[in-house]
């Protein structure tokens, strides 16, 4: 080879920006719907800001790391669908979206991982559930219902559920309390090691 063209490919090379692979990977192009933070393998946002998280700081979240999800990335997760009877309309309905085990996979959650969750709803009600019960319930994180978006303002953009209908733990409970464990509006998830 050229020792000159050498020298200057080299050269050039490096200007290019450094690639590594333990870079954190991008955070979403759209806006975040569900931030996931606490034990999680996986980062792709920094620490709670309290000027610009404004209902996560009067919810009392606090975080270093966290992952960030928009609809993009909560929809290219493989989905399921389930069909409770809801206690709103005392209808069934057909809600779909990711396992609740899967978004935390994502996020780098271990799968098996002992860990309690904290389900945050943008009306503030926070409910725990451990990790091994959303697995056992099959929880998912719906973004739809009956074909539709779920809606901010309604039920959405995110509710964790599960079918209480056909679950042993719930389904001989009256309607009014078989979903105490399922905030619609999900917008946080603390994980917590056991």
């Amino acid at each position: 080879m050229n020792k000159r063209r050498f020298l200057a490919v080299t050269g050039l090379a490096g200007l290019l920006p450094a690639s590594r692979s333990d870079a954190a990977p991008p955070a979403p192009a759209g806006p975040t719907l569900l931030t996931v933070s606490g034990a999680i393998g996986k980062t792709n946002r920094g620490a709670l800001d309290p000027a610009l998280d404004q209902m996560m700081v009067k919810h009392g979240i606090r975080f270093a790391k966290a992952w960030t999800f928009d609809a993009a990335a909560l929809h290219r997760l493989a989905k399921v669908t389930i069909r409770p009877t809801l206690e709103y309309d005392a209808k069934v309905h057909a809600l779909q979206g990711p396992l609740l085990e899967t978004v935390l996979q994502a996020a780098g959650v271990a799968p098996g991982a002992d860990a309690t969750l904290g389900l945050r709803a943008v009306d503030g009600y926070n409910v725990a559930v451990s990790l091994a019960d959303a697995r056992r319930y099959r929880m998912i994180v719906a973004t739809r219902i009956d074909g539709h978006p779920l809606a901010l303002g309604g039920l959405g953009p995110q509710w964790a559920l599960h079918e209480a209908d056909t679950l042993a733990a719930f389904r001989d409970k009256p309607l009014n309390e078989r979903f105490g464990l399922c905030p619609w509006g999900l917008y946080h998830i603390d994980v917590k090691a056991a």
